[in-house]
């Protein structure tokens, strides 16, 4: 029984480790990842430029500048 269990547990780290290798030989998850990472910088900068608006409405209505040069 004790066999049957380590047989059955070793088959099924042997087709989780085949699925991930043809995962990572074919390039998707390498693509999967720069998507993650390219996703969040957009959201960065996007976050970026709408603080740096909103200070920049700020400081300008402080300074009585009009906004509409």
């Amino acid at each position: 029984m004790k066999k049957l269990l380590w047989v059955s547990i070793g088959v099924g780290v042997g087709v989780l480790a085949s699925k991930k290798y043809a995962e990572v030989s074919s390039g998707a998850a390498l693509n999967r990842q720069v998507g993650k990472y390219a996703d969040r910088a957009a959201e960065y900068w996007e976050a970026f430029r709408q603080g740096m608006s909103s200070r920049e409405e700020e400081l300008r209505s402080a300074l009585g500048v009009d906004a509409a040069k």
